[in-house]
């Protein structure tokens, strides 16, 4: 899988764009500025454009490819960013954060639900957890997401593996996505907002 990422990002241009995820952009901008972690955090888009807004920002993502790209969009933007490379499993970090967006960061059952329960270690006391994803109700459709239905989420799903959390919004919708190359047209995703106590 990652020499699939790594070949994926290896290609020219921003696979997913250089604008922010807009679930994430709207949210980020009514939450006090403090640390940010961004898991599976790809080309960078997400992170360049909290670093932008004032947030001291640490992502992580497994690709090599995905990391060049992600510091070289942060030159060019004339912003700093922490960008770690490590699988969700193996990552770990001594820093609390004020909140944590993990944007179509899809994982195996197993994998997702130690890394979903392991982040309540890395949350400040009322610091918050966003989420976008593509529910299970996508695996036909042809705007992104993995052909696996193992890899794809539930709403029923999330609310166990964040159950640590006050659960501020959790949702199955459809939206259109416009998001470089691989997320474009009608999708199904789950959308969450959730708080440490």
């Amino acid at each position: 899988m990652k020499e699939f990422w790594d070949a994926r990002y290896n290609s020219p241009g921003f696979i997913y764009g250089i604008e922010p995820n807009e679930f994430f952009k709207n949210n980020l901008n009514k939450i006090q500025k403090g640390k940010i972690l961004l898991p599976g955090d790809g080309e960078g888009r997400n992170a360049v454009y909290a670093a932008k807004n004032g947030w001291d920002v640490t992502a992580f993502d497994y690709s090599i490819s995905a990391k060049e790209k992600a510091l070289h969009l942060a030159e060019e933007n004339q912003v700093n960013i922490n960008y770690i490379t490590s699988e969700a499993s193996a990552f770990s970090n001594n820093e609390k954060f004020d909140n944590i967006s993990i944007i179509y960061f899809h994982l195996p059952p197993k994998v997702r639900l130690e890394f979903h329960r392991k982040l309540k270690f890395f949350l400040n006391s009322g610091g918050k957890v966003v989420l976008e994803c593509f529910s299970k109700s996508q695996i036909d459709k042809k705007s992104g997401g993995p052909k696996n239905l193992d890899l794809l989420y539930s709403t029923k799903q999330l609310e166990a593996d964040f159950d640590y959390l006050n659960i501020k919004l959790l949702e199955e919708k459809e939206i259109y996505l416009d998001e470089g190359e691989f997320h474009q047209g009608k999708a199904s995703v789950i959308r969450m907002i959730a708080q440490k106590h």
